[in-house]
This record gives C-alpha cells, structure tokens and sequence, in this order.
C-alpha cells in the first residue's frame, strides 16, 4: 500500500504535468494571436501636398478620398492632405518622392516630361478635348509604357491621372480672340519646358512664376496674365486683377497623383489596390464636376464681379491650333501625340 506522501507526489507531478500541457497548447495560440494583432495594428500614413487652396474643389475632392481610404483599411492607411504647397514648392515634393520618401502630390504631364520626355505631351495645346478621351488613353500601350519606365527609373507610382483640372484660359487685361492679340504679353507659367512652349507657340512671352505669386505678379503688373480654368480664377480671385477671361481652352489640364514607387511597393497588396481604386473614383467624379457643373458656374461668378468673358465662338480656335503646333515640334513631341492619336481612335 502506497504511503500518503507517495499519493501526494503522485498527484503533483500529474497537476504539473497538466498544466505544462495547457501551457504548451496554448503558446502557439497566444504566439500567433500577437502576431495578428501586431500586423493589424501596423499603420501607413501618406503626406499628400497640393498648391492649390482649401476653397478648390480638388482640396474637397481629395479629403474624400482620404476619407475612403481609411474606412476600408481601418485606419491603417491614412492620407493626410496639405494644400496650397504647405509641404513645399512641387518640384522639391517630387524629388522628396524620387527618394522614396511618403510623400505624394499633385503635378502634372508637363512637369512628368522631365522625367519621361514624350509624356509631356499630354500637356501641349489641344492635346486632348475631353474627359471620355482622358479615360481611353488609360488604355493605350504608349501611355502604359510611360507609367512602366516612370516606376522602373525615376521612382514615380501614378496613382491616377483622371483628375482632369478643365480647360486653360486666358486671364488678361486684355482682350484675346487670336494669337496675334498676346504678342508682347507676359503670361505666367510653370517651370516646366512643355508648358512655357506652349504658351510661346501660342503668341505670348512664358514667365516662369510659382502658383501662389500669380496673384501679386497681376496686382504688380510683373505679368500680363495668367492661364488656369475659370474655377481656379475665380477661387483665386482673379476678378480684382484682371478685365477679361478668354475661353482659349488651349489646354486640358490632365492632373497626375504621383507617390513613391518604393513606398508604394511596402504597403500590403490589399492597401495598393485601395489607393489606387479611391483616387481613381475620386478623380472622375470630381472631374466630370469641374468641367460640366463648376466651371459654366464659376464663368457666371466671374461676369456678376465685373470680368469680361470672351466665349470660345468668338475665339480663332483654328488660328490657336495651328499655332500651338509649334510647341510639339519645338521639343520633338509629334510622333508621341500621333502614337496615342493612333491608340485610342483619335484623328488629329
């Protein structure tokens, strides 16, 4: 017959046996449980910087998709929008991006030229008249091979490039209705080859002037005008510096969203898809807003402060085609604009 302390020992070493078993069980469950948690809780935040002001629809357009964005991920992958440049002039943004910082912004073809030549196309006069043809290059295998050699040499993820800013127009004290009227005029442009070309195959003299001094640079009579849609005039309040807006039209402003490829590449395929898809809904939808609702507004806005619309039927639109062919000639872009001609159905 066993003794009572034999019992007792007995019973311990099976108590301790147990609970290394459960002990055992449970690592495994608990290890893996930490490991989710630690993976969920992992956080990504994007800093993405505009020039233009808190009052532009594009800021709006751009807190949605923010917005959308940290509904699907959680909060885990946030956009912080900073406008008018808060985080820099956008030429510095773009290299801060080229470096692969988490930084994005919203530039332009123009500026991308710099970058990948024959993409500045998209920024030439009258490269493109509406947002329906915007959404068909997307498709083009000329165009795709741009967004490719954007990724594999320069650093640069386009997000999207269906944010279509409207139609350009000249802002002036001047009447323009053909190119010969802008001879001698100082217009403002950013500093971007394609954009300055542009501007000079058209009639006028390019200055290369930062967004946020246009409205001085009027005020001053250090420019002659300056050329944006008729909403970004008018948020701008260009109705104090300027007599007349001249539906011109000689270019559509095709935006591109643009972060850092290498920081793109670290987020979870499930966070690239989102970004992506988000900045592409907000895009369109803002867009065909700018052009078919805010803009006929805001040229109504103009009139009732005292601005003199010039309507595009009173405008030598064939007189401003034929001379902004000069730019696409000037920087060897012919054979790109035709391509994507070619592409997407288009003729010329």
């Amino acid at each position: 017959m066993k003794s009572v302390e034999e019992k007792v020992e007995r019973k311990g070493r099976l108590i301790a046996l147990v609970l290394l078993a459960g002990l055992l069980i449970a690592l495994p469950v608990f290890g893996g449980g930490q490991k989710a948690e630690s993976a969920a809780a992992k956080q990504y935040v994007l800093k993405f910087n505009h020039v233009l002001t808190p009052q532009d629809p594009y800021h709006a357009a751009f807190l949605k998709w923010a917005e959308a964005v940290a509904e699907r991920t959680n909060g885990n992958l946030k956009v912080e929008v900073f406008p008018s440049a808060q985080l820099g002039v956008e030429e510095d943004i773009l290299e801060q991006i080229r470096q692969g910082a988490n930084v994005g912004q919203n530039t332009d073809a123009a500026r991308l030229g710099n970058y990948v030549h024959d993409i500045a196309a998209m920024n030439a006069p009258y490269f493109v008249e509406s947002l329906e043809e915007v959404e068909k290059i997307a498709e083009a295998p000329t165009f795709k091979a741009w967004k490719e050699e954007l990724e594999r040499t320069q650093g640069f993820k386009v997000l999207s490039f269906f944010w279509v800013q409207g139609f350009r127009q000249m802002f002036t004290n001047e009447p323009i209705r053909k190119p010969e009227d802008l001879n001698g005029l100082r217009i403002r442009t950013p500093p971007a080859p394609i954009w300055q070309e542009s501007i000079r195959a058209i009639g006028a003299v390019p200055v290369a002037m930062a967004y946020g001094e246009v409205y001085p640079g009027m005020q001053t009579r250090a420019i002659d005008g300056a050329e944006l849609s008729f909403t970004a005039g008018y948020n701008m309040k260009f109705y104090e510096v300027a007599k007349y807006a001249c539906d011109t039209r000689h270019i559509l402003l095709i935006n591109f969203e643009v972060i850092s490829s290498k920081w793109f590449d670290s987020l979870p395929a499930e966070y690239q898809q989102i970004l992506e898809e988000e900045c592409n809904k907000a895009g369109l939808e803002v867009s065909r807003n700018y052009m078919e609702v805010l803009d006929p507004q805001s040229a109504e806005k103009l009139k009732e402060k005292g601005v003199t619309i010039i309507p595009a039927s009173e405008i030598d639109m064939r007189a401003f085609k034929v001379a902004g062919e000069k730019a696409y000639e000037k920087l060897d872009l012919v054979e790109a604009r035709d391509q994507i001609y070619r592409e997407i159905g288009k003729a010329k």
